[in-house]
């Protein structure tokens, strides 16, 4: 039996979050107050008391989940873990989870990396959409046959996989997906194309925030968003690390491939269990896979 730990991304936030961390541990009070000086203004009050349109600013949406997930794992008893993933912003919280980052640096490259994204959507306005009972294969050709930018960018679960693109781009494929039987193409509220090439601005920012900063051996492999495959070498991490803005996230195949690695035990820290969820509809599509 191996345990998968894994951590969510942008989209788990809510109003509220984290206050119940903060009432029952020291070291949650600690983090708070660490992150607040980290980021220069306060974001444990944002988290606590603020609505949703707040948490959703960029400058808060990424560092809030960021430090929900890594303190819930920290705080979490036998944390043990065999293997660690993460979904998009996830990938950072796994990184400090398996000691490859500290949590300053951790949450010093999450706020770079949201202030580098917001840059790069205010530079190319765009957007993503959610498709729904389509194959993979059907979805990818039909991006490519668009002349504008359109690409797979989250591959979810099965049946299940997120596109993104300019915003004219992005209401063509919709259209061609209703037309192919997709059972929903649902237009995302983002503040633009994450995980395409419309983000290439910002990881090049990132890029050299990442290459500074000083990463150690992990204690477990971390699964990454890039190739879905399993890393350990401080090069080979941050090299994935710095594609991961311009590529897309291999969720599908992450989870397959910790399957086959041997976790069985698949355990999600942060706000919300929207990950959980997806690891079911994978298991699920495998089995019915398997029968067929």
């Amino acid at each position: 039996m191996k345990k998968a730990y894994v951590f969510p991304g942008q989209g788990a936030q809510f109003p509220g979050m984290g206050r119940d961390l903060f009432d029952s541990f020291d070291l949650a009070k600690k983090r708070f107050d660490e992150a607040n000086e980290i980021l220069g203004f306060d974001i444990s009050k944002i988290m606590f008391e603020g609505s949703a349109e707040e948490l959703q600013q960029t400058k808060v949406t990424q560092p809030a989940v960021f430090l929900h997930s890594v303190i819930a794992a920290e705080v979490s008893e036998n944390f043990s873990p065999d293997m660690v993933a993460g979904h998009s912003l996830g990938e950072f919280s796994a990184l400090v989870a398996n000691k490859t980052l500290s949590f300053s640096d951790g949450l010093t490259l999450v706020s770079k990396r949201a202030m580098a994204m917001q840059k790069a959507c205010e530079q190319n306005p765009s957007t993503m959409a959610a498709i729904l009972g389509l194959d993979d294969d059907v979805v990818e050709n039909i991006c490519k046959d668009i002349d504008d930018i359109v690409v797979a960018a989250n591959y979810n679960c099965p049946g299940q996989l997120v596109i993104s693109g300019s915003n004219s781009g992005i209401e063509i494929a919709c259209e061609k997906m209703k037309e192919a039987g997709a059972k929903r193409a649902l237009p995302l509220k983002v503040g633009g194309a994450f995980h395409s090439p419309l983000m290439s601005p910002a990881q090049e920012e990132l890029e050299d925030a990442i290459k500074n900063t000083d990463f150690k051996n992990p204690i477990c492999p971390v699964y990454q968003n890039y190739d879905a495959k399993p890393s350990t070498e401080i090069e080979v991490i941050k090299e994935k690390l710095i594609k991961q803005l311009t590529s897309p996230v291999r969720w599908t195949q992450t989870v397959q491939n910790m399957v086959e690695d041997g976790a069985t035990d698949f355990i999600e820290c942060g706000p919300g269990k929207v990950l959980q969820g997806l690891v079911k509809k994978i298991h699920r599509a495998a089995e019915v896979s398997g029968i067929q």
